[in-house]
């Protein structure tokens, strides 16, 4: 898919501050640092639109990416950043939980992952939310680029075993620095916006 003319439209903490249009919602969800801004520069090949920062857990607010306006990539906050305040993950995981109940524009979600890691306590605490909002989902196995090439095969499957056991996810492979994974994606983004219209 070629994106021309992305932007960032807004940054929301509440339900009034939601984009109103209609526009279908591809939602980014994962741990701090896995590199959700990076995957959206990314996939639409821009440097810098969605903002990456060096120190984990900055991005407090929903973050809304208008794609030509054919849909949204949706940034969430991070989670399991320890050195957030216990106040401050909670105000965050309330807004975090809001959206992901009320918004009904919701097409799909991104679950990105370490491909290096086992997946922790919180990111299989947001699989099993996932699960039981029965909404699409596709899971990122990011950061391939950290390993060697011919490991990626494996170590996305050994993360599928270890989470999805019934393997009814795609998991796929994903790296900013490899830009080869990057056609796959978009091929499977596209079957669930076919499945909207």
């Amino acid at each position: 898919m070629l994106i021309k003319n992305p932007k960032f439209e807004i940054s929301a903490v509440k339900p009034a501050q939601y984009p109103n249009n209609g526009l279908p919602e591809i939602v980014l969800v994962g741990k701090s640092n896995v590199g959700k801004s990076s995957f959206i520069n990314t996939m639409i090949n821009r440097k810098n639109l969605a903002r990456t920062s060096s120190e984990p857990g900055k991005t407090r607010q929903i973050n809304f990416y208008n794609m030509d306006n054919n849909f949204y990539f949706v940034d969430l906050p991070g989670y399991g950043y320890s050195k957030m305040s216990k106040q401050e993950q909670a105000k965050v995981g309330t807004f975090i939980e809001e959206y992901l109940n009320t918004s009904n524009n919701i097409s799909l979600i991104l679950f990105l992952l370490d491909i290096r890691h086992e997946p922790t306590e919180n990111d299989r605490l947001m699989y099993r939310y996932i699960i039981d909002s029965e909404r699409p989902c596709i899971v990122i196995c990011n950061k391939a680029d950290k390993i060697a090439i011919t490991k990626v095969d494996k170590q996305v499957e050994d993360l599928q075993n270890s989470l999805n056991p019934l393997k009814d996810l795609n998991f796929l492979p994903f790296s900013s620095e490899r830009k080869i994974y990057t056609e796959k994606v978009w091929e499977e983004i596209e079957k669930y916006m076919k499945k909207q219209n």
